[in-house]
Parts: structure tokens; sequence; C-alpha cells
């Protein structure tokens, strides 16, 4: 395949925030994909965009030359287009051109060397389909008003197929909000009640028993954005006490006590996003529950071999290079530690990263329940499903 023209331009995402959407022209035909952008994020994600702002990158992007007439055939040639990409920038976090700018590219790229099939592309003997995590309700960065601390709450549907598990999230979501009397959403299409932090773990457990549906639920704390000056600070802990400070060892504590009353099956990013040793005295504690760092990790492969997690985060634009995407999730593969690809808050139509799921075994996938560009990526699996089991 042939590359003969490509254009970026400024588009926005599901936060109404700018992003970049690339579209590609080549002898295979014309594709486009638009990246996402996170409202959480980790201090060690490269940046987004150029330090000098979207429009810089967008510039960069449409002055490059070196991939006119670039030709292609193998996910092996990524390295060759990374390597263009870095003699523009050569940085550690990307800030000349962006992890967005490349991500952008290299989705688009895929599309087209794979005419729209990039998981039979990347992997023609794919069979498993990944469990959707569903973002039910939560509050945290992804909530502009007053609500909970904890980001996410999530729920892991059991089922014979992904369709099936996806329509129990949908059903679930449906009677929290009916339980809640809700009816505000946060930026991923959870609810985003106005109740203490116990009181929504009490909630989802009573509806979940209440329902007779096949599933269990976790939470992403997101525990860097309530941590201050060595403490984990909630400002809206439960309905008796709104306000509480907890240090290291009772953060762990509250943990446990969390897995214990609820049998969560799922945490992610419980503790702050430098503490290795911290994260370490949680494996052994919790060994039926995954224990899942986002902020932690970063998708970089350097940062997970540092640490002691059963289980990571997986998002393309955090590192910006689809290459170095799959050798943290071989790495992973490889030493037993599962994955879960995600979406980010303020998301786009394109749904590449339901095809990475399929293609590369990835067993999770969090895209939320709710939302136009949380159903694309929903939707995307449930044509593969159709595919590949049908």
């Amino acid at each position: 395949m042939i590359i003969r023209s490509f254009s970026a331009r400024k588009v926005f995402n599901s936060r109404n925030e700018p992003t970049i959407q690339l579209t590609i022209n080549t002898s295979n035909g014309k594709y486009s994909s638009a990246a996402p952008s996170g409202a959480s994020t980790g201090i060690h994600e490269v940046f987004p965009y150029s330090k000098k702002g979207i429009d810089r990158s967008i510039d960069l992007l449409n002055e490059l030359k070196d991939f006119n007439n670039f030709e292609i055939s193998s996910f092996e040639d990524f390295h060759d287009i990374e390597e263009v990409f870095n003699k523009y920038d050569s940085t550690e976090k990307l800030e000349k051109i962006g992890g967005n700018s490349i991500i952008a590219f290299e989705f688009a790229l895929l599309k087209a060397i794979s005419k729209g099939n990039v998981w039979e592309f990347l992997n023609p003997n794919a069979k498993n389909i990944p469990v959707p995590l569903g973002n039910c309700m939560g509050g945290g960065a992804h909530f502009k008003g007053e609500g909970l601390d904890i980001q996410e709450f999530l729920l892991m549907p059991k089922g014979d197929s992904f369709k099936e598990r996806a329509e129990i999230n949908r059903e679930l979501h449906a009677l929290v909000g009916k339980k809640l009397n809700c009816n505000e959403k946060n930026d991923e299409g959870g609810w985003a009640p106005k109740i203490s932090n116990l009181k929504a773990f009490e909630v989802l457990k009573e509806v979940i028993e209440e329902s007779g549906k096949k599933a269990t639920f976790g939470i992403d704390m997101a525990a860097s954005q309530f941590f201050k000056d060595d403490k984990y600070i909630y400002n809206s802990f439960s309905e008796s006490e709104k306000t509480k400070e907890f240090s290291e060892d009772e953060q762990i504590d509250f943990l446990k006590y969390l897995v214990d009353r609820f049998k969560l099956s799922y945490i992610e990013d419980p503790l702050y996003e430098e503490s290795f040793c911290a994260y370490g005295r949680l494996k052994p504690l919790f060994k039926k529950t995954l224990i899942c760092g986002d902020d932690l990790i970063c998708t970089n492969l350097n940062r997970l071999k540092r640490s002691n997690v059963n289980c990571i985060i997986i998002k393309p634009n955090q590192v910006g290079s689809i290459i170095k995407t799959k050798e943290i999730v071989d790495y992973a593969i490889k030493k037993d530690i599962k994955t879960v690809i995600s979406h980010r808050s303020g998301e786009t139509m394109d749904a590449t990263i339901s095809h990475l799921a399929v293609a590369w075994n990835i067993p999770y996938i969090k895209c939320g329940i709710f939302g136009k560009e949380r159903e694309a990526k929903i939707n995307e699996l449930i044509k593969i499903e159709k595919y590949i089991k049908p």
C-alpha cells in the first residue's frame, strides 16, 4: 500500500474539547481517525499535543513530506513510520508534536492498510472478544460538579457473548439510574449522583443483587486526584462523615474493607501514582481481585517492569506509539499480567481500540456504556463477534 497524501484538522471530542483528526489517502482508499484525550491523566503520559498547542501539532503534521509515496505492507513497517516521527520529535514525552498526533496518524494508517479490518489484518486467527467494563457511575475528574470522589464504578458482567454482557451493562445502568433518581451523567455516560462514596457502593451492590443479573463490580479510584500532602483526602466519604483523611496504611485498610464488604473484582489506581512500594503490599492482600495500574504505569514498559500489579490499563495515546503499545501488551501477557484497553473521557467515534483488543488478545475493554462515542466501540465488537463466532 502506498501513502499518497494526508491532512490533519481540528475536531471536537465528547467533552467538546479540540483534538486531531487525520485523514490519509492511500492506494487502498481514504481513511480517517481522531485521537481521544483524557481529563484524568497520569504525570508520566506523553504530551497529547505540542507544548505550543494543538494548532502547532496540526501544522507540523500538514507540513510533513516524508510520507508522500511511502510504501507500507505490514505491521513491522510501523517501526519505519515512528522513525520518521522521531526525526521531528525525539523528546521523551513528545513535547514537540504530541502523542495524539502520532496515534491519529497510525490509527488511520492501520485502517487504510487493513481496508477497515484492523483486527483481521493484525491477527487473522483471533478468537477472543474482551469483557466490557462499563462505567455505571462516578465523579472525580470526570464530572465538573460536586459529587463522588471515586472516579468510576465499573460493572463487570458475565455472559456467553460480548453482546449479552453489553446488554447486562445497559440494563444495570438503567436500574441504577432509577434507584438513584438521578438525571446527571459524567463525561463517560455514567451516573453522577450527589451521594457519598460509601452510599454509592451500597446502591450498586443492592441493584446487582436485586436484579439477579450475573455481574460483579469494581472501581477506578483515580487516587492521585485526591492525594495531597501524603494524605488521601475524601470530600464525600459517607453519609455521616463527609470529609475523611487517610494515611497510606489507612488507605490500604480502607481498600481491604471495600474488597471484603463489596466483593470487588477490580480496583484501578487505588494509590498515588508514584507509590510503587505500596502497590507491592496490595497484591498479596487481594489474590482474587485485579489490582490495576493506569496512572502508575501510563502504558510505559519501564514503569510496568518496576511495578507489582496483576493488571494494567492500555491507552495508546499515553505513550504515543502503536509499536510501544504492542510491546507492553506482549510483555504483560508473558508475565501473566491482565490487560485492559481503555477509552478516554474525551472520546471520538474512532473504534480502533476495539480491533486492537481482539487482535492482541486483550481480555478487557473499558469503553463506557452510553454515549455515541462509547457505543461505537461496543457496536464494533458486536460486529466483530458475529464474524468470529457466527
